[in-house]
């Protein structure tokens, strides 16, 4: 296979700019049960060991159904990377400049969640724009478990 370009090698052929994007544009990121390996593997990544994260009769004692998931367990998944977003702006994206979070519903271990972004908001500069999107994620129960924004610098599509 001499044709083969590694540059050519992407998940999304037509690269984004600023201007591509649009309010009410939706990102859906993959839904994801909160299994224990879950539970596990943030711990070990987050070194929070409080034992309402892994031990259900620790949990049970104080009224709740299952391990409580960390509010960062559940933020991670609306980690643009898990969806289609940064490869499309693989070559626009200056930066990720901000990110805030509110936790509204508690999730608990075998909890399904569905993630998504959405675009609400575009703010135009010289060479390159602000895109703000709204983080979402529901459980199983179709309650908005958690809520929050993500703001990224793309740059204008170059021209000439």
């Amino acid at each position: 296979m001499t044709d083969f370009d590694p540059a050519q090698h992407r998940m999304i052929s037509a690269q984004r700019w600023f201007e591509d994007f649009v309010v009410g544009e939706r990102f859906v990121l993959p839904s994801r049960t909160q299994t224990t390996a879950v539970f596990t593997a943030f711990q070990t990544a987050s070194g929070d060991t409080h034992p309402v994260h892994y031990d259900v009769e620790y949990c049970r004692s104080r009224g709740m159904p299952h391990l409580l998931a960390h509010g960062f367990q559940t933020l991670i998944h609306t980690a643009p990377g898990a969806g289609l977003f940064p490869f499309m702006v693989e070559d626009s994206l200056v930066g990720f400049l901000e990110q805030s979070s509110r936790f509204l519903q508690p999730v608990f271990a075998d909890d399904t969640i569905y993630p998504a972004l959405e675009v609400i908001e575009l703010v135009p500069g010289r060479t390159t724009g602000t895109v703000t999107l709204r983080s979402t994620v529901f459980n199983q129960r179709k309650e908005l478990v958690l809520e929050g924004l993500q703001k990224f610098l793309i740059r204008r599509r170059p021209t000439g």
